[in-house]
């Protein structure tokens, strides 16, 4: 066993070696890991002696075990080597084993193959065997298909030329019911003989079959032509058995002979309609279009009387007689409207559109339309989602069942085959309803100059819109379901452009020309721009609470007519035809009526400001450096608070069923007046300490009442929206902080401008002047301040804020302390 000095010396021995750690990649570092688990820390890729040392001897106490420790890894040391001795000895002898197994799988394939190769004659041998055993039952097995196919061959042409000589023989003897029978027979197996056609005889057979349906397709024709046309006709009504098993001969024969009979059939049919109906003649003309229909209705009753039976009903000859007057029909009228337009007015053009379209709804329910080309079935759009004023919206409310049955059936395969000749006509009809648009506006002014306001009702939507609005878009629902019927092409685009004409005179000559007439410098198309009043002192005029409540009249039908007018643009579209339907839009009316909203919010918004001008002009006039003693608050904020307590109610109950525009005109007043009160307080100097007291005490007064202007009069006290009252909050907390900054004494000028800057953080070099105006300070007072204040000015933020940190704070006396706590305490004390 080796002592611990050998140790020591394999150590230092080894030391050499082991001074250059060895490293590996990520990639093998993981293979060996997955490998050879271990949670000893010596196997830890990035061993860290240092770290394992202090882990194993934390503190001099711990040193006493060295030896134990040292012990311990000697251990492992010589565990170890002796475990990769015994790993190189067992590679030695496995380089060994390798060779040998090696050398008995190279034996094992040999053998292998040469089974496999032995396998592979004895199957070569047994094919052959049966391939010897199987010769003769082959011979055996073409020999009858051959047969079988030899006999099959000669009784089809044994078929064949008999039946060949009997389709001859029968045609001539006019026996149609055989003949058809046996026509398709022959062809069928004709069919069989397609491979034999170079044979002389078999292209002999063709050529007579050929013959004899071409001589059949000319004497089937001739017996009908014979049948029906001229007075001495050859089969009279007893032959009719005769021409129904020609119908089913025809059935076999070439298609083009069963549309070439059909043709001249129809036409035959027809040739009564023609000369009746001419252009030429009085019936012809759209007041006497009913005689077109009761004729081709009266043949239509003959014709399936006497010749239903005659043709197969899957040949649809009473369907297609009836669309072919409805071809020639639509051509002859477009002729005869298009050589006599000076006489067509609105009421014959829709007597004519009216009668066509009741007949093709009554063809469409006896026929199916199979003969016409495939329509595109009709779809419904789903229901929109209803609101609460979908009860005053015509375009949202349920069709009668008579409309919606009418509506289905102009959707069948027949809708327009006619009427369809009075779509380039239709413009009259759009002229007529533009002259009748045109009436009915000028009757609608002439309304409105006896039109009386109604009184304030919630009741009832009714009540705050126009009568005549409601009654415009009827109207308009009338004009657009009429006109649907009639086309979904161009005349539905020509409509909605006469449609925005009367929207747009609706808006200027009802809705803008009913509001009271004032001055006010905006325009409909600067509705967001703020007001700039221009009545002055002793000039100003203030609405009359029914002018108050005609203006809101005029806001809530406005918004009528714009949600409508979507609503309206939504059905055009849903009645046109989809490839036009991108042309329609309403969105420039729409926004007409928008632009008259936000007028009605100008003139009530410069109305109440024009109200509390008097109040602003008293405050700005009056001596606040005479004031000895704060009070209740000034008369010009009773003043102020008594023109919105008048106004308030009478447009909030006006708008209670348009409390967005109410919230938006709250918003606009209140962004309009509080910056002409600032404007006004500004005028206020000079301004003693207690007039800045007394002027505190009236701003959070103002602040209180705009605070309730939403609700103000209401018995259901309502929370005011977040946006007016974060608008309204820091609008007239910056007039309390200019209050609070005229109040601050300015013996320590350093301390004065630090105190602006810390209570009006958004302020600049005009608006402290103002301020120190305010205060009434000397011009050299007011200069020195005004260098300090442009020296430590927020464009300096970071080292004003700095030195304001740093400098010493300079109180302020005890007794001006005291008086701006005892007015904080009178304003809670009157909250």
């Amino acid at each position: 066993m080796a002592t611990f000095d050998e140790d020591d010396d394999y150590l230092e021995a080894e030391d050499e070696h082991l001074s250059d750690i060895v490293s590996f990649s990520p990639n093998v570092q993981e293979a060996i890991d997955q490998v050879l688990t271990s949670d000893d820390p010596l196997d830890i890729p990035h061993f860290n002696a240092v770290d394992y040392i202090n882990t194993l001897f934390p503190t001099e106490q711990s040193l006493v075990n060295i030896d134990d420790v040292v012990k311990n890894i000697r251990g492992k040391i010589r565990a170890l080597d002796g475990e990769i001795r015994d790993v190189v000895r067992e590679q030695k002898t496995a380089g060994d084993d390798g060779k040998e197994s090696l050398e008995e799988a190279q034996l094992a394939i040999q053998e292998l193959f040469s089974r496999i190769k032995d396998i592979k004659m004895r199957s070569e041998k047994s094919e052959e065997m049966v391939r010897e055993i199987t010769r003769d039952i082959k011979q055996l097995d073409h020999a009858k298909r051959n047969l079988t196919c030899s006999i099959t061959t000669l009784n089809h042409l044994h078929m064949l030329v008999g039946g060949v000589d009997s389709l001859a023989s029968m045609t001539i003897q006019r026996h149609y019911g055989e003949v058809a029978q046996l026509l398709q027979a022959v062809l069928n197996v004709l069919e069989h003989f397609e491979s034999y056609m170079h044979l002389p005889q078999v292209r002999q057979l063709s050529e007579k079959v050929q013959t004899i349906k071409s001589n059949l397709s000319t004497q089937v024709v001739n017996d009908f032509k014979d049948a029906f046309e001229g007075p001495n006709s050859k089969y009279g009504p007893g032959n009719s058995t005769l021409l129904a098993d020609a119908c089913k001969v025809i059935d076999v024969l070439d298609p083009k002979v069963k549309m070439e009979l059909l043709s001249w059939f129809i036409k035959l049919q027809l040739s009564e309609y023609l000369v009746l109906f001419g252009d030429n003649q009085d019936v012809a003309w759209l007041d006497k279009i009913d005689r077109r229909y009761a004729w081709i209705k009266r043949a239509l009753v003959e014709f399936e009387e006497k010749h239903g039976k005659l043709f197969p009903e899957s040949w649809e000859v009473s369907e297609r007689i009836c669309v072919q007057f409805c071809n020639i029909t639509r051509a002859e009228l477009s002729k005869v409207m298009s050589r006599r337009l000076v006489d067509i007015d609105v009421k014959l053009l829709l007597f004519a559109i009216q009668r066509t379209t009741a007949f093709e709804q009554l063809i469409s329910k006896r026929y199916t339309g199979v003969t016409l080309k495939p329509v595109k079935p009709f779809t419904q759009a789903a229901p929109p989602v209803e609101s609460p004023s979908d009860s005053l919206n015509p375009f949202l409310q349920k069709e009668e069942p008579e409309v919606e049955e009418e509506k289905q059936t102009s959707f069948s395969p027949f809708a327009g085959i006619i009427a369809k000749c009075f779509e380039t006509h239709l413009n009259i009809y759009i002229e007529s309803q533009d002259r009748l648009l045109s009436e009915l506006m000028e009757r609608f002014v002439s309304d409105m100059k006896t039109y009386k306001v109604p009184e304030i009702s919630t009741s009832s939507e009714e009540n705050n819109i126009l009568p005549s609005c409601a009654d415009l878009f009827v109207y308009y629902k009338k004009c657009m379901r009429q006109c649907s019927e009639l086309s979904n092409g161009e005349p539905m685009i020509n409509l909605t452009r006469t449609f925005q004409k009367y929207l747009r005179e609706y808006a200027n000559r009802i809705l803008m020309c009913s509001l009271p007439k004032v001055p006010i410098q905006s325009t409909l198309g600067t509705a967001g721009s703020l007001i700039q009043s221009i009545l002055k002192e002793g000039d100003s005029y203030k609405f009359s609470e029914e002018e108050q409540r005609q203006c809101c009249i005029m806001l809530c039908t406005a918004e009528y007519c714009m949600e409508t007018s979507q609503q309206l643009e939504e059905k055009l579209k849903e009645k046109t035809d989809t490839q036009l339907s991108a042309q329609i839009s309403l969105s420039t009316e729409q926004d007409l009526f928008h632009g008259v909203i936000a007028h009605v919010i100008l003139l009530l918004v410069q109305d109440l400001e024009s109200a509390c001008e008097p109040a602003l002009h008293a405050m700005s006039k009056f001596s606040w450096n005479t004031i000895e003693t704060v009070g209740d608050q000034s008369n010009y904020i009773t003043s102020i608070v008594g023109h919105l307590k008048s106004s308030i109610p009478t447009i909030r109950l006006s708008l209670s069923s348009s409390r967005k525009y109410y919230t938006q005109f709250c918003i606009k007043f209140a962004n309009v007046f509080m910056p002409k009160f600032m404007s006004s307080l500004y005028k206020c100097k000079p301004i003693n300490t207690v007039g800045a007291e007394q002027l505190l005490l009236d701003a959070h007064s103002l602040k209180t009442a705009l605070l309730d202007l939403p609700s103000m009069g209401s018995k259901v006290n309502r929370k005011a929206p977040v946006s007016y009252t974060k608008i309204v909050v820091k609008g007239m907390s910056r007039a309390e902080m200019v209050l609070k900054v005229v109040m601050s004494p300015h013996d320590h000028q350093q301390a004065f401008v630090d105190s602006c800057l810390k209570l009006l953080t958004e302020t600049d070099v005009s608006e402290f002047q103002k301020i120190l105006e305010m205060k009434g300070l000397k011009r050299s007072e007011l200069a020195s301040l005004m260098e300090m204040y442009k020296s430590r000015s927020p464009h300096a933020a970071g080292s004003a804020v700095q030195s304001l940190a740093a400098a010493p704070a300079h109180p302020s006396p005890e007794h001006d302390i005291s008086r701006i706590r005892k007015l904080e305490r009178l304003i809670k004390k009157r909250i």
